[in-house]
């Protein structure tokens, strides 16, 4: 069977070739809204689908781009992918996800594919020490955001942040004000930047008050598992504790888990902070205390600045920071 072709709509349409490249290639200015219609509606009826390898060759643009995210089963990153394909998918771009399970070796692997499909741009979130991708990317030239995760050495680059430093100050102030004085402090992977981030926050707000000690401090993974099992071993190691604050969701709700088997009763017995507000974190029961950040809105906004930068158009805001708000729940 023959493929369909702008020939074949421009007849069905009766206008002519070039008017319906115009329309494809969104240079329909000058086109009435009635031709206009009359496109689509035969492009429709003839189940046209668009050449973009043809489209790429005449515009030097694949409308392609990639993410990359260590890992989708968080909802927080699955939120952040959302929005970002929602906010390409509206600017006419196919989005291509590739998950690395923070594993540095799969994320190169991806870099080098999304490289040789020749996508416009990508997203990156890191997983790890993510210099050797990061400089793959830029020695050849495509485009690229960082999103949530600094990467030293990159701090010139285009990105989107949180300010975690100051969402943790805010949470942990909040803990002290209610009488909280024995805070565990669970930090996320060391080799993360965020997670430096984030105890310097805890670990300075502490210290404002003489209150630092750094027995009540652990460091396990970004996951449910990850709380889990660093709940189970201060457990073990620490006596007394009125409140713990987890650096993420996920962990968050792993260590209630644990606590709760554990017969402590929370908020009552141990007040619990995460960070990140991802949905479920208002589903459970108590609800979950944490510190918000604008993930979607980070997404969007991410996508906003890559296609800009895409477009080589001039003073694209470098690097756009939120800061996180205390969302008061059931937990603290």
């Amino acid at each position: 069977m023959k493929k369909v072709t702008i020939s074949d709509i421009a007849k069905v349409a009766g206008v002519s070739k070039t008017t319906v490249s115009m329309v494809f290639n969104k240079k329909d200015e000058s086109i009435s809204d009635e031709t206009r219609e009359k496109i689509y509606k035969a492009a429709k009826e003839l189940n046209y689908i668009p050449n973009f390898v043809a489209k790429s060759l005449a515009t030097n643009k694949s409308f392609s781009i990639g993410i990359i995210l260590p890992d989708i089963t968080n909802p927080f990153f699955s939120e952040m992918a959302r929005a970002i394909e929602d906010e390409a998918n509206f600017s006419g771009y196919n989005v291509i996800l590739c998950n690395t399970d923070n594993s540095v070796k799969k994320e190169e692997k991806y870099v080098r594919l999304l490289i040789s499909k020749q996508v416009d741009g990508i997203i990156f979130i890191a997983g790890g020490e993510s210099k050797k991708s990061l400089n793959l990317i830029k020695d050849n030239h495509v485009p690229f955001v960082l999103v949530d995760r600094y990467i030293e050495g990159f701090e010139n680059f285009y990105g989107v942040f949180c300010r975690n430093y100051e969402g943790v100050a805010e949470g942990v102030e909040y803990l002290l004000n209610n009488g909280k004085r024995k805070i565990v402090f669970v930090k996320g992977p060391h080799e993360v930047e965020i997670s430096k981030q984030r105890f310097e926050g805890y670990r300075d707000t502490m210290n404002k008050y003489g209150l630092y000690d750094e027995n009540y401090v652990f460091e396990s993974d970004f996951t449910i598992d990850g709380g889990k099992r660093v709940t189970e071993e201060f457990l073990k190691d620490i006596d007394k504790f009125d409140a713990i604050f987890y650096s993420n969701d996920l962990m968050a709700l792993g260590g209630i888990k644990v606590l709760l088997r554990s017969g402590y009763n929370v908020p009552k017995d141990v007040s619990v902070i995460g960070f990140d507000n991802i949905k479920i974190s208002e589903f459970i029961e108590p609800e979950l205390t944490t510190i918000a950040q604008p993930i979607y809105e980070m997404g969007k906004d991410s996508f906003k600045i890559l296609l800009r930068v895409i477009n080589e158009e001039e003073d694209v805001e470098k690097v756009h920071y939120y800061t996180p708000k205390l969302i008061i729940r059931g937990t603290a």
